[in-house]
């Protein structure tokens, strides 16, 4: 468990993770700046070994990474079987780059014939920038808007396909009798269709017939706005994400929460139950728990343990009646030790709603006898000597 929280994304008061992290981002940008420099041969010739040496440390540290992410896929997909999860992990995207990131740099070691084209593999480095998105919150907006636009992308890059085809056959049988070198089939009608449909236009293939010209100015047309409904849904979709963080934001800033820390002692009600067990009144929830100094998001499932500070949050309370919390300690000479509850001298504005002795709760009722050391927690519009305000 440690080991996996060293290895993913950590938060700021972890030092070893968050170490770990800023040495895994040094580690692919310190990569990649070297293996751009070696294609520099002033560069290469001069500080050759330097680089080799800076990508091979990092490639091994890409290795190390790997296994430990190997190690810990069991808790990348907690619902899975241990060997389940390693194969996930291992067949996704981010496990696939992660292998072809150190292992075409060992492979000529074994296979010396291939050696120029394990090197091509490397490319697959680049891919690797895509970890770093992990670490900022600005960055994996991206990732949420390509996600939620899915469908209309795939729908979007469907019509281009049909568009494509369609073009290319269509062009293939105006040209192919006056071009039939050009136009030999419908996969050269196809590399005029790209060309022509993104608007690149290399001009190694293009109409000389009147009808071939007129047609080649309609998919031009068609061009522009194919290549702009992928524009057009990728931007919606980032004015609708940042619209949805704005009204959070200004959401959690309308609306006043209160937190307090509550430590799990042994024997209480909560330990050994898991957060959706725990039953409060509507407008009340736990917030975060904190356990050995980390601080983990409660989930439904989480099951509680002693000595756990469970963060419970509530809206705070405000009334027209001005209605106080206060906290009232009972010292030996205090006029209300030794009397019960139902004898007090307290206003109908006031109420003891629970008492602390020796560090347990107690409900009291009228025949609640007070003690020296108890502290009385009240509701009240009165001013009580000897109280201390509980802000809310």
């Amino acid at each position: 468990m440690r080991l996996f929280r060293i290895v993913e994304v950590g938060y700021t008061e972890d030092f070893v993770s968050r170490s770990y992290d800023i040495l895994g981002v040094l580690a692919i940008l310190i990569n990649l700046i070297a293996s751009i420099l070696m294609t520099f041969d002033g560069i290469s010739a001069r500080w050759g070994g330097l680089l080799d040496w800076i990508e091979a440390v990092t490639v091994i540290f890409f290795a190390v990474d790997y296994v430990f992410r190997l190690i810990t896929s069991g808790f990348l997909y907690p619902d899975k079987r241990r060997g389940e999860a390693l194969v996930r992990y291992m067949f996704s995207f981010t496990g696939v780059v992660d292998l072809l990131s150190f292992l075409p740099y060992f492979l000529p070691v074994f296979f010396p014939e291939g050696a120029i084209a394990f090197r091509m593999f490397r490319i697959i480095r680049v891919f690797r920038l895509f970890r770093i998105n992990a670490y900022y919150d600005s960055l994996n907006v991206i990732t949420r808007v390509i996600v939620s636009k899915k469908q209309q992308l795939l729908s979007s890059v469907f019509i281009i396909l049909v568009l494509m085809l369609g073009s290319s056959l269509c062009m293939y049988s105006i040209e192919h009798s006056v071009q039939p070198d050009v136009f030999e089939n419908a996969f050269s009608g196809m590399w005029w269709a790209v060309s022509t449909l993104l608007t690149v236009g290399y001009g190694d293939i293009y109409p000389i017939t009147t009808a071939g010209r007129a047609f080649g100015i309609a998919i031009a047309f068609l061009g522009v706005g194919m290549v702009a409904i992928p524009t057009g849904i990728i931007s919606a979709g980032f004015v609708e994400q940042y619209q949805k963080l704005s009204e959070l934001s200004e959401e959690a800033e309308e609306r006043d929460l209160q937190f307090i820390r509550v430590r799990l002692a042994a024997g209480d009600y909560y330990v050994g139950r898991t957060v959706r067990q725990m039953r409060f009144p509507k407008g009340i929830a736990v917030g975060a728990v904190e356990r050995d100094g980390r601080l983990l998001l409660p989930d439904p499932a989480l099951v509680l343990m002693e000595n756990d500070i469970v963060l419970i949050g509530a809206e705070s309370f405000t009334d027209k009646w001005n209605v106080n919390l206060l906290r009232l300690e009972l010292k030996n000479l205090h006029p209300w030790v030794g009397e019960y509850v139902r004898d007090l001298d307290l206003s109908r504005q006031s109420l003891i709603v629970a008492i602390r002795r020796n560090g347990k709760k107690l409900v009291p009722d009228g025949d609640t006898k007070l003690l020296t050391g108890d502290i009385l927690f009240l509701y009240s519009r009165k001013k009580i000597i000897d109280t201390t305000k509980i802000p809310l």
